[in-house]
């Protein structure tokens, strides 16, 4: 199981990446292994201001369908469009291509309340 220590994890099995001013944020790798095959991936729109615990899209995988929550709140930057047309990148590449958008963090602060990576791995064991 990839966990990789410089993200911060949600017990949703979230995870962001802070970079600079904005963030990255998608689904884990342990949350992908278990949802299966993804097959479609919404997200909300750009411009769209989402407080932490909230949600800002789904993902639908074959067997079922789970909502996507905001690991702290912020404003939607960007969406990966690269999803629409293949969702399989959240399957092969979680924290890479995978992503699912681009945030800027409201107050970082909020990123205290989240799991670091040995956090993670223990919740998750």
């Amino acid at each position: 199981m990839n966990i990789p220590s410089n993200l911060k994890y949600t017990k949703d099995h979230e995870w962001i990446r802070v970079e600079g001013e904005t963030a990255y944020v998608g689904i884990t790798d342990f949350a992908q292994s278990e949802l299966g095959e993804i097959v479609f991936v919404e997200n909300e729109k750009e411009g769209e201001t989402i407080n932490a615990g909230e949600m800002f899209g789904s993902i639908e995988a074959v067997k079922t369908v789970s909502d996507l929550l905001m690991p702290v709140t912020g404003e939607i930057l960007e969406v990966n469009a690269a999803l629409e047309d293949k969702p399989e990148l959240v399957n092969n590449d979680p924290y890479g291509e995978g992503w699912m958008i681009k945030i800027s963090v409201a107050d970082a602060a909020e990123l205290d309340n989240l799991l670091d990576a040995e956090g993670y791995k223990a919740f998750i064991a």
